[in-house]
């Protein structure tokens, strides 16, 4: 049986009941988006009819934190930890001779839209975008795998133009392109939940091999088979892979495209893909996320771990949790307890210096949720005095996925320390009834539960 990539997590979500069946057709262009984007792509969809394609198409994954969790066999309470392990501590992955993913091999007259439901999202898109593709390059120098979600536009048959903002890839195919060569590369579709985990850590800034961090994660190796045309490893269970070339010298406009934070992503020229083979299963299953809280999820659980770990060497930090209003990138929420005057506040400067993205910060107490909307308002409002409790940083170095900063081409950035003071002497304990503050209401009203 099966133990990795899409299907065994389909097999998990139907088990779970965390997976819905649509069995009505539908069309791939504005109204699959639609009904992701109803749900706010918290609910992991299985499309069995897709209109003009004989292809099923999943989506909503792995935008649900709880859901993401339960797949990654962690809690709220130990993913940063978990995470970091994997981080510290990669295992080997495995190569295997072959793979369910090289079933069906296709290397002539290839195109995109003909063979795949690539998905169009919203009214001003430029085109069809395949939007959960991971893109895999391999160092030739060291021969590792690294691993990143990029936006990919379907120009014609077989070329795509890729957004390709990741600092690494970026660099490498830069300097590729100055010997006149092109970048091979593979996108992978119908992955699980540690594959895409393993992809949102920053090649950058660790430099480690996607692929031993994948296996960390999910705590057995990650098996994977050679790329038909090109030397790259793939999952052998992946559904569908798309194996291409980056071309030197080559660049087509790309965008715009409704992305990060519900605005479109303008218009720029990008360079281009040349697929030269498609591999994928018997009846494979196309991996689609409306733009762009899957990926972006994860994304964020990173950047708690990082933010998490960076103030826990500084003060006591009970959570982080970066949130999905801010993109999860621009705001965060950090729990702490403040034993000594001050440390709210460092943990403001600490927070906002340690990534250029990042905007607003809140430091509550460790009384606070900082899951719930709710609770975060109340500490603010009760809390803090915009006088003494409000840090200020003009004119900082900012994200330019965040539009209000493009209009200077810097951000402000803002904190809140909305702790309560440690001399209070009791004034700012919460009310409680004891006994009975987490209730079990069904036992009161059966219908309920």
């Amino acid at each position: 049986m099966e133990r990795q990539m899409l299907r065994y997590t389909l097999e998990r979500l139907k088990h779970t009941n965390n997976l819905l069946e649509c069995n009505k057709e539908i069309d791939y262009t504005y109204e699959m988006g639609a009904v992701l984007k109803y749900f706010h792509n918290k609910k992991p969809i299985l499309f069995n009819k897709v209109k003009n394609s004989n292809i099923k198409s999943v989506g909503g994954l792995y935008g649900n934190r709880e859901i993401f969790y339960d797949l990654m066999n962690c809690t709220k309470e130990d993913r940063n930890f978990k995470f970091m392990e994997a981080l510290v501590n990669p295992k080997p992955y495995k190569v295997v001779n072959n793979g369910p993913v090289k079933e069906n091999i296709i290397t002539r007259n290839i195109d995109v839209m003909k063979t795949l439901p690539v998905n169009k999202f919203n009214e001003l898109d430029s085109g069809h975008y395949i939007t959960a593709g991971v893109l895999v390059i391999r160092d030739p120098e060291t021969g590792r795998h690294f691993t990143s979600v990029r936006r990919m536009q379907v120009n014609k048959s077989n070329v795509i133009s890729a957004l390709i903002g990741s600092f690494k890839l970026t660099n490498d195919f830069l300097e590729l392109e100055k010997r006149g060569k092109s970048l091979d590369v593979a996108i992978v579709l119908g992955y699980d939940a540690p594959f895409l985990l393993a992809s949102q850590y920053p090649s950058s800034t660790y430099g480690v091999d996607k692929y031993e961090i994948d296996s960390a994660l999910r705590g057995e190796a990650l098996e994977l088979v050679k790329c038909e045309t090109k030397d790259i490893l793939v999952p052998a269970y992946a559904e569908i892979v798309l194996e291409g070339r980056m071309v030197s010298g080559k660049r087509e406009l790309e965008g715009p495209f409704g992305e990060l934070m519900g605005y479109y992503g303008k218009q720029a020229p990008q360079p281009i893909i040349e697929i030269d083979c498609i591999m994928h299963r018997s009846n494979p299953i196309y991996e689609t996320a409306f733009p762009c809280e899957e990926e972006h999820l994860t994304n964020g659980l990173i950047r708690e771990m990082e933010l998490y770990f960076y103030l826990k060497n500084i003060m006591n930090v009970e959570d982080v949790h970066v949130t999905e209003g801010g993109g999860y990138r621009f705001n965060a929420v950090v729990s702490m307890n403040q034993t000594r005057l001050g440390e709210a506040k460092s943990a403001i400067i600490s927070a906002l210096g340690l990534n250029k993205d990042l905007k607003q910060v809140v430091i509550v107490d460790d009384d606070v949720d900082i899951y719930n909307p709710r609770e975060i308002e109340w500490a603010i409002t009760t809390r803090a005095q915009s006088s003494h409790d409000v840090v200020i940083i003009p004119g900082a170095l900012g994200s330019s996925l965040e539009p209000s900063h493009d209009i200077r081409g810097v951000t402000d950035k803002i904190g809140i320390d909305a702790t309560k003071p440690l001399d209070s002497n009791g004034k700012f304990e919460r009310t409680r009834i004891p006994s009975y503050e987490n209730i079990d209401i069904s036992k009161y009203f059966p219908s309920i539960g």
